[in-house]
C-alpha cells in the first residue's frame, strides 16, 4: 500500500509541479514584476494564489482594528470629546495612506536597507506592483505593501491616545505623519526588514511587539508628558471614567476580530503555523480578561468592571503579538493571563509617573508589550515556529538563554529610541507658529469636540443647545453646574 501512495505522490508532482515545489523568485532586473502589455504578469503567482487570498482577506480583517479603536477611546473619553477620537480614526487613515505611498513604505522595506532604515528606491510607490514581495516571495508587492501600510495606520491611531481631551486635532495629525516617518519607519525595518539589525540580533518579534506596542505606549507617554495634564475640577472625577461603556465593548470586539488578521496574516501565508498563530490570539485575549478581572475582583472586594474585562482582553492581545507564531497555545494562556494581570495591578502608574495618560495607552501597549516581547524570548520553541516548515527559532524554554537577553536590548532599543524621538519631535513642533499642541483652557471646559468641530457631537444636540439657552451669567466654564445641569436636563426632557 505504501509504494502504490508513493507512486501516486511522485505522479502528481510530475503532474503538477507547481503545487509542491514552485515559489515565485524576486528578479531586480526587473523590479516591477513585468510589463503587463507585454506579458501576463500573473503567471508568476501560478500555484500559490491561495496565499494571496489568504492575505488579502487579513487585511480586510485588520482594517475593522481602525474603526475600533476609535469606538474604544470614543467610549473611553467623557462625552465632549468623543467626536475628535472617532474623527481621527479616519483622518488618521487618509494621512497614514498618503505617508506609506509617499514614502514610508520604501524607509520600512526597501530591499537595500541599512540596518537602521531604508532607502527611497521604493519612493512615491516605485516599482511597488506584482514583483514578488520583500516579506514573502509568493505575495505581490503591492499586497505585501497594502497590509503593512494597515499595521503603521493602527500604530499612529493608538499613539494618538496620549493626546484625548486637550490635544488640538491639525497638530496630532501632522505629529501621526511625522512620527510614522521618524519612529514607525526605522523600528520597522530593524525588526522586520531582512537587513534590519534586530532581525538579525535575531530578537524574536512576530507580529509588531516592538514597533506597534512598545513604540506606539512610550511615544503616547512622551505626548502627554508634553502635553501637561488635563484641566479638570478636583472634586470631579468623571475625566476618569468611561462615558459610553457600550462604545468600549464594541471597540473591544472589533480589535479582538481585527487582530485574528494582525497576527494571523503575520506568517505571511496560510499554513498550519498561521492557523495556531489565530488560536493563540483569541486563548491569549481570553485569558488577559480572567488575568484583569481577577485583579479587579480582589481590588475592589468581589466586584466586576466591564471596562476591566476590555482592557485585559486588549493587554492580552498586546502581550501575545510578539510571541504567538512561537509559542504552545497552552503557553498563549499564561502570556494573555499574566500581561493582563500585570497591566490592571499597575492602575495607577500615571499617578506614580505623574501624567495625565487616561487612555490607558502606556500602561496597556508600553508595558504590555514589554511583558510579552520579554516572555516571547523564555516561552518561544522550534516546535512551533516550524509548523510553516521554514522558521525555526529557540528560546529559554529550548536551551537558548541568551534569547531572553536579546528580546531585553530589542525592549531598551525600542522604548528609548520611540520615547526620546518622540519627546523631541513635540517640543519642536510646540514652538512652531500656528503648531501649538494644546487647545485653550476654555475650549477644554467646553469641550474638544465643540472647539474643533462645527454642528456636531455625541448626544442629543437639542439638549445641548437647551443648555446653552440657559447658561448661568458669568460662568467660565460653557454649560451649568452639576446640579444646575441635572435640572436642565430634566426640564429639556419635559418639554
Amino acid at each position: 500500500m505504501s509504494a502504490v501512495l508513493n507512486m501516486l505522490a511522485r505522479r502528481q508532482e510530475e503532474e503538477s509541479p507547481v503545487l509542491t515545489s514552485f515559489q515565485p523568485v524576486y528578479d531586480e532586473n526587473d523590479p516591477w514584476g513585468g510589463n503587463p502589455l507585454e506579458v501576463d504578469v500573473n503567471t508568476t503567482f501560478v500555484g500559490v494564489e491561495f496565499q494571496s487570498v489568504y492575505i488579502a482577506f487579513c487585511s480586510f480583517v485588520v482594517f475593522l482594528i481602525i474603526p475600533g479603536i476609535g469606538f474604544l477611546y470614543g467610549g473611553l473619553a467623557r462625552r465632549k470629546s468623543a467626536l475628535a477620537l472617532l474623527f481621527q480614526s479616519m483622518v488618521v487613515t487618509a494621512t497614514i495612506t498618503f505617508q506609506w505611498m509617499f514614502w514610508g513604505y520604501s524607509l520600512a522595506y526597501s530591499p537595500s536597507a541599512g540596518p537602521f532604515i531604508g532607502n527611497l528606491e521604493h519612493f512615491v510607490m516605485r516599482g511597488v506592483m506584482s514583483a514578488p514581495s520583500i516579506g514573502s516571495s509568493a505575495l505581490p508587492s503591492i499586497l505585501f505593501c497594502f497590509y503593512q501600510l494597515l499595521f503603521c495606520a493602527c500604530t499612529v491611531q493608538i499613539l494618538i491616545g496620549g493626546a484625548f481631551e486637550r490635544g488640538r486635532i491639525i497638530p496630532s495629525i501632522i505629529f501621526g505623519f511625522c512620527w510614522a516617518t521618524v519612529v514607525y519607519c526605522p523600528i520597522a525595518c530593524w525588526t522586520w526588514n531582512p537587513n534590519g539589525w534586530l532581525f538579525n540580533l535575531p530578537s524574536l518579534d512576530f507580529a509588531g511587539g516592538g514597533p506597534v506596542h512598545i513604540a506606539s505606549g512610550c511615544s503616547a507617554l512622551a505626548y502627554a508628558l508634553i502635553l501637561g495634564k488635563r484641566k479638570v475640577d478636583g472634586e470631579d472625577g468623571s475625566h476618569k471614567k468611561a462615558h459610553n461603556v457600550t462604545l468600549v465593548f464594541l471597540g473591544t470586539i472589533f480589535i479582538w476580530f481585527g487582530w485574528f488578521g494582525f497576527n494571523g496574516g503575520s506568517t505571511l501565508g496560510m499554513s498550519v503555523r498561521a492557523l495556531v498563530v489565530i488560536f493563540n490570539t483569541n486563548a491569549a485575549a481570553s485569558a488577559g480578561i480572567i488575568g484583569w478581572v481577577l485583579v479587579d475582583y480582589i481590588k475592589h472586594g468581589g466586584r466586576f468592571s466591564l471596562v476591566g474585562a476590555c482592557e485585559g482582553a486588549i493587554a492580552g492581545l498586546v502581550g501575545i503579538t510578539p510571541a504567538a507564531g512561537y509559542v504552545d497555545p497552552w503557553i498563549s494562556m499564561v502570556i494573555g493571563f499574566i500581561t493582563g494581570a500585570v497591566c490592571a495591578l499597575l492602575e495607577n502608574v500615571d499617578s506614580w509617573l505623574n501624567i495625565d495618560e487616561g487612555m490607558d495607552v502606556f500602561k496597556l501597549h508600553g508595558i504590555g508589550g514589554m511583558v510579552g516581547s520579554f516572555l516571547t524570548g523564555i516561552f518561544a520553541t522550534a516546535r512551533i515556529s516550524m509548523l510553516d516548515g521554514a522558521t525555526e527559532v529557540h528560546g529559554g524554554i529550548d536551551g537558548n538563554g541568551i534569547q531572553v537577553a536579546k528580546q531585553l536590548a530589542d525592549i531598551a532599543s525600542v522604548a528609548s529610541y520611540s520615547f526620546v524621538v518622540s519627546c523631541i519631535l513635540l517640543l519642536i513642533m510646540k514652538y512652531i507658529p500656528g503648531l501649538h499642541l494644546r487647545i485653550s483652557d476654555e475650549a477644554e471646559e467646553a469641550g474638544l469636540d465643540r472647539d474643533q468641530f462645527f454642528g456636531e457631537e455625541i448626544g442629543d444636540a437639542g439638549i445641548f443647545s437647551e443648555i446653552e439657552k440657559r447658561q448661568l451669567p458669568g460662568s467660565s466654564i460653557v454649560g451649568e453646574s452639576p446640579a444646575n445641569k441635572a435640572s436642565s436636563l430634566e426640564e429639556t426632557k419635559k418639554d
